[in-house]
């Protein structure tokens, strides 16, 4: 398969595990093992301005990097990574074919107006230039095409798909691919660096090489063993296998295998690397694998707890560490854990069996306030308000979720007076019915704590009969807080593109309940509403 080249990065993405000291001998025995199984291109190591070292993969210039490139070796090509961040790039000196051949640039999104001038400078040193953005599925689909346009002036000879935190599925691959591939310069190839936080690594790799053959010349990177920080890499010698089975490539099993007896085995002994719970939910939420080591340390938490802190963070929190940010959501997340078992069984015996009216705070329950009456008066129904007290009915229950709204109803008296259901992270309420706050949540959206998703899966725990709602409009983009609720003092918590995404959550959520929900209990809506195709 001529049109596919397989990169190792072992010394590269491996040397993380060793603090970037393989010694000068496992260098050499490494770049030497992968030139005779016919490697096409191999990674020695880094470009940095410090750090630099006897037996570290670590390099200021292209002379310093010569020492570790063997003569002859082929049509082996050899390259260094370079962190935009981290590396001055007048350090590097001039091509002249006695040392790497190219050079791989990785970025941040932010930094991707900057780095232009940093690859143009790659190119006129004449070395070969490989763009890698860091979290390439963490682009927009425009951000993608605008960056692709930004370097085809500059002729890439590779522009990589980087699946930093191992989170792609097969479809991201294949949209991202499809993107690159209609945008970018025909002369240029499309790279592929992943990692197996979700056990799926190895297979992208393959899927990659099939969805590129005969349509783009492409580069897939590896690695000995799938040596590498955290959840590892596609292993070198399964890719090369599955590409001299299928695209009848020629590269030397037995060599590669002989590298990790002879130097992945022993490193093995001594550092850990390779997909477990903590790599998937790394994975799951795109983060940095920093975010689970601080969160380990903290005694007594499980995995759940860990799943839970990183989808409240948010996405872009996530993606880097920051400590405070976690020692908060922590404590938090602590400071809500109750048992309420005893709440949920006095709730039960009130509830169970009766059909419930919630009064979400849309602006439906005004406009259609005889629909809400009716329904109430009709099914004998017990009366639930949403995080408000409505003005022209008088709810059995207040149920609370939103601390922003307990703040301005607690001094009110329909709120004093009114019976008051109330989840955990609410902590100055006394003599109220208090669920767990934990136990409602689910993972998996940016709005996961919708207050009226939070109360359809407390009165599926409550065994009720039938439950219709009312005020759950969804959000006009524009709407404003007159727009959207029922009262004009609620504030305003969405608009814009921000109100279309909690829109489709929203939806989302609603189908999640209807397929999981654990009773029998027929929902219905009893105001207009866009949510009420879900149903």
């Amino acid at each position: 398969m001529e049109s596919a080249k397989l990169l190792d990065c072992t010394l590269r993405d491996g040397a993380y595990l060793v603090n970037k000291e393989f010694g000068d001998d496992t260098i050499r025995g490494v770049v030497s093992g992968l030139v005779s199984a016919g490697t096409d291109i191999i990674e020695i190591g880094f470009l940095q301005d410090e750090g630099v070292g006897p037996g570290r993969p670590v390099f200021k210039n292209a002379q310093e990097a010569k020492r570790f490139i063997p003569a002859p070796h082929g049509g082996t090509l050899f390259a260094v990574l370079a962190d935009f961040s981290r590396y001055s790039i007048q350090n590097l000196d001039d091509y002249d074919g006695s040392s790497f051949d190219a050079v791989r640039i990785c970025f941040f999104k932010h930094e991707r107006y900057d780095a232009i001038s940093y690859f143009k400078a790659v190119k006129e040193k004449g070395y070969k230039l490989f763009i890698q953005p860091v979290d390439t599925l963490g682009y927009t689909d425009t951000e993608l095409i605008e960056l692709i346009e930004l370097v085809n002036p500059i002729e890439p000879y590779c522009f990589s798909i980087v699946d930093t935190f191992g989170s792609m599925y097969d479809e991201d691959l294949r949209r991202i691919f499809s993107i690159i591939d209609h945008n970018l310069h025909p002369n240029s190839r499309i790279g592929f660096h992943s990692h197996n936080n979700m056990q799926m690594s190895g297979a992208l790799s393959q899927s990659f090489l099939r969805m590129s053959s005969g349509v783009r010349n492409v580069v897939v990177d590896a690695t000995i063993s799938g040596m590498g920080r955290g959840a590892g890499n596609t292993p070198t010698e399964l890719i090369a296998q599955y590409m001299v089975s299928k695209f009848r490539c020629h590269y030397d099993i037995d060599e590669i295998l002989s590298l990790i007896d002879n130097y992945i085995e022993p490193i093995r002994a001594r550092a850990v690397w390779g997909y477990n719970t903590d790599m998937f939910l790394c994975g799951v939420f795109s983060a940095h694998v920093n975010n689970i080591t601080y969160l380990k340390s903290k005694s007594g938490i499980n995995s759940k707890d860990m799943r839970f802190i990183l989808d409240k963070i948010g996405a872009n929190t996530r993606k880097r560490y920051h400590y405070d940010i976690l020692e908060r959501a922590y404590l938090e997340l602590v400071d809500s854990e109750i048992d309420d078992s005893s709440t949920l069984a006095e709730l039960s015996e009130k509830m169970r069996g009766r059909n419930v009216a919630i009064i979400a705070p849309g602006k439906s329950v005004r406009l259609e306030l005889d629909k809400v009456r009716d329904y109430i008066e009709e099914n004998n129904a017990v009366a639930i308000s949403v995080n408000y007290i409505p003005d022209a009915i008088k709810p059995d229950y207040l149920y609370i979720n939103n601390i922003n709204r307990y703040k301005m109803l607690k001094s009110s008296k329909s709120c004093v007076n009114a019976r008051m259901i109330a989840t955990s992270n609410i902590k100055d309420i006394s003599d109220k019915y208090v669920v767990s706050f934990r136990k409602l949540y689910k993972c998996g959206w940016q709005h996961s704590d919708n207050s009226t998703i939070f109360l359809l899966r407390l009165l599926d725990l409550l065994n009720v009969s039938r439950i219709g709602i009312a005020g759950l409009d969804g959000f006009a983009p524009n709407g404003g807080a007159a727009g959207n609720y029922a009262a004009e003092n609620l504030e305003h918590l969405v608009e814009g593109e921000s109100a279309i995404l909690a829109n489709r959550e929203i939806a989302e959520m609603i189908e999640d309940f209807q397929a999981t929900k654990q009773s029998n209990a027929m929902v219905e809506f009893i105001t207009t509403s866009r949510f009420s195709r879900g149903l």
